[in-house]
């Protein structure tokens, strides 16, 4: 039973994964019928989407044997059938129906996947028989296309997995679409043999005169027909031989993740030895001949290019459209605007930007807590917006976009904005620290995301006492990100999330100080300038220098770190990290250059530092820590920046 239960868990992550998929894309799919009630065209188009994601996850859940939600997708695909043969029509109560059936299937295929108590099924089973008038007993199936009925022919089909099939691109995926193609699926069981392998069989319904084993196509199923053939000269259907080759494979493989963290991994030595390859190559280049040297150059670039490749490669495979965040937000957006009473229309930007597998993951929440906030705080009811002159129908904008190796998420609405006055009552009403003076964005921001603050005098269930921006925050900083805020009173607030494309591996500019040498994510750095220390000025706990027409906040990492400076020239090196009111200086002694580093990041607590995010290996065998932008910002933040003077006044300034 060992290799059956183990290949039975594979199965099951396949079949998570594509739940996934489907109830995705259900649920763009809802918000098309919603919006379409009432034309017919649309309407009829949405409802024949749905009718086939639900008749697909009632088979796949019958396959693993999870019955609530086989009962659950097959009630809500006997509603769609009703609506698609006139016997009932789709109305708000409908489309409410189907948003809490797909929900709680979500909810079942979850808490099946983590192990925990199933939710319960009966009252979305009877809101769903009430739509079809019938008294909640589970519809018989009917399910099958317009050629073929209940007096078609019926076919048992049986597909039993090898690792050989399953190397050649043939499981039982494939197999169900086929089958899928030719007929209609109306019931679908694994089953485990004596010999303790699995095979599963399906139940299939065609039109007449339909030849199963020639329509599969070489695919190496037992096919048996229930009923005689319906005409008299039609060949008996013979069980295909096991290594009949395949017409069709499918191109797409799903791939387990911690495999691709594994291939990460292996990349990143690779780069940590070619690393050291290069420095070893650098002292043994005066002991070899010139005419000899440049064909070992030669030969060690080629290896940089095809190893930068294979790297490059593997993300791209890890790489998954920002879509899969976005796709769960309409429906969101919907049941909270009505829960509050407003009218809100959601834009999606940006869909097809790419982001590491592990990003979307993490980022979810976040994302998700920034759009119930727009749509609980942000847009005002109705009425409100049409006193100020405004459409009584609110606008919250989902957009993402990639510039080199940072994607940008933002999260805008066109309601209240942020008041800054109420931020900083209620900052002080929950004792926390405010600055005096007018606020910029990074101190609002900063308020905000303060644990347990809430301009919301009662939690409800897009708000909770503010603990959820202080968790975004900090998620997005874990992420080695950034968190940006642009409000206008009156007009609206925009939350900008800055990070990085992947975390495994990535290019980093490196600077020494003294001895130690220190890695910045390139992303992060918007640019490189040289200062003179005699034209940096100090303003209570902080030095600043003239830039562009303003100031900038200078960190030395020798003051900041206890380390010695030994830079003899009156000159230092700054990274430029950060925009606006926001941006910030990391001064170093000097640049050593532009590097791919691999991030290594430092999850115990005892070694871990405010303002390092992670070490690398730069191929010398000493350890070389990774900056964190966004902790640093913050640290400057937290050191009294209070008043920055204008150009007009540095020369009142001590030096």
């Amino acid at each position: 039973m060992a290799t059956g239960d183990a290949f039975f868990d594979g199965f099951l992550d396949d079949y998570f994964a594509e739940s996934e998929e489907h109830l995705s894309a259900a649920a763009d799919a809802l918000m098309r019928l919603d919006k379409s009630i009432g034309h017919p065209p649309a309407e009829r188009a949405a409802v024949d989407d749905l009718f086939r994601y639900f008749h697909t996850l009632k088979a796949i859940s019958a396959m693993v044997e999870l019955r609530p939600a086989e009962e659950l997708a097959h009630h809500l695909e006997h509603y769609l059938r009703a609506v698609r043969e006139g016997e009932c029509s789709v109305t708000t109560a409908g489309s409410d129906a189907l948003i809490e059936g797909t929900r709680r299937l979500e909810h079942i295929i979850n808490a099946h996947r983590a192990g925990s108590p199933l939710p319960p099924i009966e009252d979305v089973l009877a809101r769903v028989a009430h739509l079809v008038g019938t008294s909640g007993e589970r519809p018989a199936a009917t399910s099958a296309p317009e050629d073929a009925t209940e007096t078609g022919r019926r076919w048992t089909c049986r597909f039993v997995p090898t690792r050989e099939l399953l190397a050649s691109g043939i499981g039982v995926d494939l197999v169900r679409k086929r089958l899928g193609e030719i007929g209609t699926i109306v019931e679908a069981a694994p089953h485990v043999l004596p010999d303790a392998t699995i095979s599963f069989q399906f139940t299939l319904i065609t039109a007449d005169g339909v030849n199963v084993v020639e329509r599969l196509g070489g695919i190496p199923v037992s096919v048996e027909a229930e009923t005689p053939p319906a005409e008299p000269g039609a060949a008996a259907a013979e069980p295909a031989p096991a290594g009949a080759p395949n017409a069709a494979i499918s191109h797409v493989v799903r791939v387990d993740l911690a495999r691709l963290d594994h291939l990460m991994q292996i990349v990143g030595d690779m780069v940590i030895t070619r690393a050291r390859l290069a420095d070893s190559l650098s002292r043994a280049e005066r002991h070899v001949p010139a005419a000899e040297w440049r064909a070992v150059q030669e030969n060690a670039l080629a290896s940089d290019r095809q190893l930068r490749m294979l790297r490059e490669g593997i993300m791209r495979v890890r790489m998954v459209p920002v879509g899969e965040i976005f796709r769960r937000m309409p429906l969101v957006v919907r049941d909270l605007a009505r829960e509050n009473g407003k009218r809100v229309k959601l834009e999606l930007r940006g869909q097809a930007t790419e982001i590491d597998k592990y990003l979307i993951e993490r980022m979810m929440d976040p994302v998700l807590h920034l759009v119930r906030n727009a749509v609980s705080h942000g847009i005002e009811p109705p009425e409100v917006r049409i006193a100020h002159g405004k459409s009584p129908e609110g606008t919250i904008t989902l957009s993402a976009a990639a510039v080199g190796d940072l994607v940008t998420l933002e999260v805008a609405d066109d309601g209240y904005g942020v008041d800054e006055e109420a931020v900083v009552n209620k900052a002080r009403q929950a004792g926390l620290s405010v600055p005096s003076g007018p606020l910029d964005a990074a101190a609002v921001l900063g308020l905000l995301c303060s644990p347990g603050f809430s301009t919301k005098e009662e939690t409800d269930r897009a708000s909770g006492r503010g603990v959820g921006m202080a968790v975004v925050k900090a998620m997005v900083e874990e992420l080695t990100g950034t968190m940006t805020l642009d409000t206008d009173p009156g007009q609206g607030t925009r939350f900008i999330l800055r990070l990085p494309v992947t975390l495994a591996i990535t290019d980093a500019l490196i600077g020494r100080v003294g001895a130690e040498a220190f890695a910045i994510p390139q992303g992060s750095v918007r640019e490189v300038i040289e200062i003179v220390e005699a034209d940096l000025r100090q303003v209570e706990e902080n030095e600043i220098v003239p830039y562009r027409d303003g100031a900038l906040p200078i960190i030395r990492l020798s003051r900041l770190f206890g380390i010695a400076s030994t830079a003899r020239t009156g000159r230092l090196h700054v990274f430029v990290l950060g925009h606006g009111s926001a941006a910030m200086g990391i001064a170093v002694d000097r640049i050593v250059g532009q590097r791919e580093i691999v991030v290594r990041t430092l999850a115990d607590s005892l070694v871990r530092v405010d303002g390092v995010s992670g070490a690398t290996d730069l191929g010398d065998g000493r350890v070389v820590l990774i900056l964190d932008p966004a902790v640093l910002a913050r640290l400057t933040n937290q050191r009294a920046r209070r008043v920055i003077p204008d150009a007009a006044a540095w020369g009142r300034l001590p030096a």
